[in-house]
């Protein structure tokens, strides 16, 4: 089969279209999809650098997201058949620890993410358990479906559950650009919650409106810390969504109002920062780490998705041989949505 795949470290350049053995249906609760679309992530920037405490075999298939149509299943398998159209549930976990057994996943001992601690999605077949394949909305097209999962999971769990962001209250969403800010607000809008966001590009801005920003912030122009407390009243955000790092970090901090909630997902710019501990006890802040999701907030948001909610902005769909200069938009944050890789026509 042929695959996109990292021949060895050192970056981007070494991402190569490969042939590869095709994997078969070996477990009972197995399901092989032949891929026909996956999506692009800044966690496969991260995986082509190299992850401290991460050892991958090459060449490795890259790639979390992906969407196709059910070609095998296990004999165990009830869910799905040959045929299905399906996405998938990049988050894989062990099912019989203590955290899976009350239902969180994603705090599983042993949690792992396609494409980061295994191989990928961006390969002609791939084979997963049964627990991480859903059906696609009858209406939802291929790219929309490849590019859902990671980002709308990862939002949803951020802000419904860690968060609990509330009607009437005020998120700030950093990097408005990127799919999982974009998640993060339609979740907002959907929640009835008044989203500010922010971008070093005013084009990216003005489309965010077009998804329901209630406010637009130029992080490259103005003041976003200043921009917020005008925005309310001095009071600040209820809750803050940073998947930047150390870059917004003090920014970040500095936006919430006394008692509210910053949500972290990510480090685009680092994982380094420092904190005032004075700070944190008097202004009462909270910081909540979030990572992907359950099985049950998946199911959520795929019955959003059945009711045409959540849909992901794509930003262009290309070709495998052209994954690469996708890879390079992704990297330089040229895109306003996900980058779609089409792996099977």
């Amino acid at each position: 089969m042929r695959a996109l795949a990292l021949t060895g470290p050192g970056g981007i350049g070494r991402l190569a279209v490969c042939s590869l053995p095709e994997p078969k249906v070996g477990r009972p609760t197995d399901v092989r999809i032949r891929v026909r679309a996956a999506a692009l992530n800044h966690l496969d920037i991260f995986v082509a650098s190299g992850l401290p405490g991460v050892e991958h075999h090459f060449p490795h298939i890259v790639g979390s997201d992906a969407a196709g149509v059910v070609d095998a299943v296990g004999s165990a398998v009830r869910g799905v058949a040959p045929g299905d159209r399906v996405m998938v549930n990049p988050g894989l976990s062990c099912g019989a620890c203590e955290a899976c057994l009350d239902g969180e996943q994603s705090l599983c001992k042993t949690f792992r993410i396609l494409g980061e601690h295994v191989p990928g999605t961006a390969a002609e077949y791939l084979v997963i358990d049964e627990a991480n394949v859903a059906r696609v909305p009858d209406d939802m097209p291929w790219d929309r479906a490849a590019a859902f999962s990671l980002a709308t999971l990862t939002a949803w769990r951020m802000l419904t559950t860690r968060a609990a962001l509330r009607p009437a209250e005020t998120v700030l969403i950093w990097g408005i650009g990127g799919g999982v800010a974009q998640a993060a607000l339609q979740i907002a809008v959907l929640v009835g919650a008044t989203p500010i966001v922010t971008s070093g590009s005013d084009a990216k801005l003005e489309s965010a409106r077009g998804l329901g920003a209630s406010l637009g912030v130029n992080h490259a122009t103005h003041d976003v810390v200043a921009e917020v407390r005008r925005l309310t009243g001095g009071r600040g955000a209820d809750v803050v969504v940073d998947s930047v790092g150390e870059r917004t970090w003090q920014s970040s901090l500095r936006a919430l109002r006394r008692g509210g909630r910053l949500a972290i997902c990510g480090a685009t710019s680092g994982p380094a920062v420092n904190i005032d501990l004075r700070r944190l006890f008097w202004h009462q802040w909270t910081i909540l780490g979030s990572t992907m999701g359950s099985h049950r907030e998946y199911r959520e948001i795929v019955r959003l998705a059945g009711q045409g909610r959540l849909w992901p902005v794509v930003d262009r769909v290309v070709p495998l041989e052209g994954a690469v200069d996708a890879f390079a938009r992704l990297a330089a944050g040229e895109q306003f949505g996900k980058l779609v890789i089409e792996v099977s026509p």
